[in-house]
């Protein structure tokens, strides 16, 4: 009998659970998408055996923001290539974002992103806009959109302004126990802005967005949580004044917990100084002293998670000039390897960056989870730390292409991921 597809062992790795930070020598036995065995297992005749020699076994990556653009606009990206593109950079469950055309306020929408992604290979999770239309103006049925299946809310990518709406949002979104997650931007101090306000936009003349158009509108925030005692989410931290702001109110017992980008951490404004529009996004790249204080805030536990804030956009909208193309670049496939060259590089261990992206998110969402569990469905991925690669456009499978990290080398590679049936990588083909 030949070597069953179905029947798979990842031998001779390290097996290692974020969520309790243990790790162990052994092997995992998975058979028809499941796992059967962890540890020392039996080696049926038919297996496929995986040589995990010197790699690290982890849980599935989670990434709690995400944008797949469907409904409204499938050119960009829908949830079977967003998922495509997700898998193949070790994330087993992704967050999508509502600000689609039209956006995620109602339950009926909720319930379609997760029939039309019920049978793809990684798990989807809606996230329910704050207000209709995301006009900032009149509260979504949280309620109804949770039971759906929405698990947080959000008007991301516009913030809400008025400061009254976000309090009766935090104040309702506590009856279901789901985080509020504001666009953390005060859109009248950005004004036009579309790169950091600094000696740079200057010279480059092009109009600056300051740093506190991000930290006025995070210290709002935190300061209407610390009055409702509401769960508030700040996504994207760009700036070391939110860090420190942050940081602050964590320490007073607001409850809150932030996220940061692989881009913000790995980049920062000098990308920009041959005009790539790949590499305009907002809040946009920063300054230098921004991306050490943001790697300081993982590091002592401010920020909680890595999150990728995928942004997929077509070749014709990224190729207008600098001022009107649209902010965002995509970011699922690249995410690890940045993130773990980077933070490596600042003294965290290859553990910690997987805790970053597996018990960080799922905390702030809620989930107890519990990986490699016999019996249930494989989330599992397979790193290489220690690999050194180029990221090239062959490594893309979004159905976008706008990376400005294409052509970077990163050290740490996913070579491998399980979710389910589903498999992707080299080392499972």
């Amino acid at each position: 009998m030949g070597k069953s597809i179905n029947l798979i062992i990842l031998e001779g790795g390290t097996i290692y659970d974020p969520y309790k930070n243990k790790k162990k020598a052994g092997s995992i036995l998975i058979e028809d998408g499941v796992v059967k065995e962890v540890g020392k297992v039996t080696t049926p005749d038919n297996a496929r055996k995986i040589d995990c020699a010197g790699k690290l076994i982890v849980p599935g990556l989670i990434d709690i923001h995400a944008h797949f653009r469907e409904p409204g606009r499938e050119d960009k990206e829908t949830l079977a290539t967003g998922a495509r593109a997700a898998i193949s950079g070790g994330f087993t469950r992704v967050c999508v974002m509502p600000n689609t055309h039209p956006p995620l306020d109602s339950p009926e929408a909720i319930r379609f992103i997760i029939e039309k992604s019920a049978d793809l290979p990684v798990k989807i999770y809606p996230i329910g806009a704050i207000t209709f239309g995301q006009k900032g103006l009149e509260l979504t049925e949280f309620g109804e959109m949770v039971k759906a299946g929405a698990v947080a809310i959000s008007d991301d990518g516009l913030p809400v302004q008025n400061g009254q709406v976000l309090r009766n949002a935090l104040e309702y979104a506590q009856k279901y126990d789901v985080p509020v997650i504001n666009h953390a931007e005060d859109i009248h101090l950005r004004n036009d802005g579309v790169m950091n306000e600094s000696s740079l936009s200057t010279r480059l003349g092009l109009p600056g967005n300051p740093d506190i158009s991000e930290s006025v509108m995070v210290h709002r925030d935190l300061e209407i949580a610390d009055y409702t005692g509401g769960r508030i989410h700040i996504p994207h931290v760009s700036t070391k004044r939110s860090v420190d702001l942050i940081r602050k109110y964590k320490k007073m017992g607001v409850n809150a917990t932030a996220e940061v980008t692989p881009h913000h951490i790995g980049l920062t404004e000098n990308k920009l100084t041959e005009y790539d529009t790949y590499a305009k996004v907002a809040p946009p790249l920063r300054s230098e002293l921004d991306r050490k204080a943001l790697i300081k805030g993982l590091l002592d536990g401010t920020i909680n998670c890595i999150a990728t804030d995928h942004a997929p956009h077509t070749i014709e909208e990224k190729e207008m000039d600098f001022i009107h193309s649209p902010c965002g670049m995509i970011g699922l496939e690249s995410a690890f390897g940045l993130s773990h060259t980077v933070l490596t590089e600042a003294g965290a261990s290859t553990e910690k960056v997987v805790q970053w992206f597996t018990k960080g998110p799922a905390a702030i969402m809620g989930w107890d989870m519990v990986p490699f569990q016999i019996g249930e469905e494989a989330e599992i991925v397979i790193i290489d730390p220690k690999k050194q690669w180029k990221f090239t456009e062959s490594d893309i499978q979004s159905r976008s292409k706008n990376s400005p990290m294409v052509g970077m080398k990163f050290t740490g590679r996913i070579i491998g991921t399980i979710s389910g049936k589903n498999t992707y990588g080299k080392l499972l083909d």
